[in-house]
């Protein structure tokens, strides 16, 4: 589905973003791609949407050249910007009718569903409503849109707790099996339980891309009151000692992302620990 080889970005007159950046996405998965703020998460998901145009490299989403803004392509990709991008002079509804058109696979009935699980009102005017209303209004589109590639900048800033859940939820539930949804996010927290793939961009290059799967089975997550010698990372926690290490004969645990993140950022090489080391990148 998505292909990047060799990828040179930057902005006029600031330090390069992205320096021979390689990725590439099958269909069907749920993506969470993190990083610090300025890691250049937004960045990439413009490129991969052909609203930002790389400076070098090879760059295939769909089996298209997003560059080109072909509209076969862009009735087939959905970008969901963390800024509110909906014309505020309409309503959630009018717009939905206005915006349809463009994309085949459109569903209204899951739309209209989507705005009464999140509490918008569809008649209202985009002006008058909350930033969170806005933002769950257009995470509605783009999960109702049928789009094969979805696009999502921070879907959870500005959302309320229940909010946050209402979308983990739906998000599980709409998608079909040949979507795929690649989600920039520094909450690392909202997206437990949510993600098939998770991918750390750090310093223009992508650090880590495994599946969970991979790396539940290849990695013991676990507290200690006290050091644990053979920890690949660890830090210190108001619970005790967070650490990461080889699992050999212990039970599964759960990924902790923010601790993986945490290790990865930090220098970390996890990938002769991975069982399956060809979905590691770095």
């Amino acid at each position: 589905m998505i292909q990047v080889q060799n990828l040179d970005f930057s902005y006029p007159k600031k330090p390069q973003l992205f320096s021979q950046l390689n990725w590439e996405s099958s269909t069907g998965n749920i993506i969470g791609m993190l990083g610090k703020n300025g890691a250049g998460k937004s960045s990439f998901l413009r490129i991969l949407a052909g609203l930002l145009f790389p400076d070098n490299g090879q760059l295939s989403v769909l089996g298209f050249s997003p560059e080109e803004r072909a509209s076969a392509f862009l009735q087939e990709v959905f970008f969901v910007p963390d800024e509110n991008y909906l014309p505020g002079h309409l309503s959630a509804e009018r717009y939905q009718q206005i915006l349809q058109p463009f994309y085949p696979r459109f569903d209204g009935e899951t739309f209209s569903r989507l705005l009464d699980r999140f509490e918008v009102n569809s008649q209202e005017k985009i002006k008058n409503l909350s930033f969170g209303q806005q933002k769950k209004a257009g995470l509605a589109m783009a999960l109702s849109s049928g789009c094969s590639l979805i696009l999502l900048d921070e879907p959870t800033n500005g959302l309320d707790i229940s909010g946050k859940s209402a979308f983990r939820k739906e998000l599980i539930s709409v998608l079909r099996e040949d979507q795929t949804v690649v989600i920039a996010t520094h909450l690392i927290r909202d997206l437990e339980n949510t993600l098939d793939r998770v991918m750390i961009l750090d310093q223009g290059q992508i650090k880590l891309d495994a599946d969970l799967s991979d790396l539940a089975d290849s990695l013991h997550f676990g507290i200690s009151q006290s050091a644990v010698p053979d920890a690949i990372f660890s830090q210190s926690s108001a619970l005790g000692v967070q650490f990461i290490q080889e699992r050999t004969t212990q039970a599964q645990t759960v990924v902790n992302l923010e601790l993986l993140f945490e290790g990865v950022t930090s220098g970390i090489s996890i990938a002769s620990f991975l069982s399956n080391t060809n979905s590691l990148t770095a």
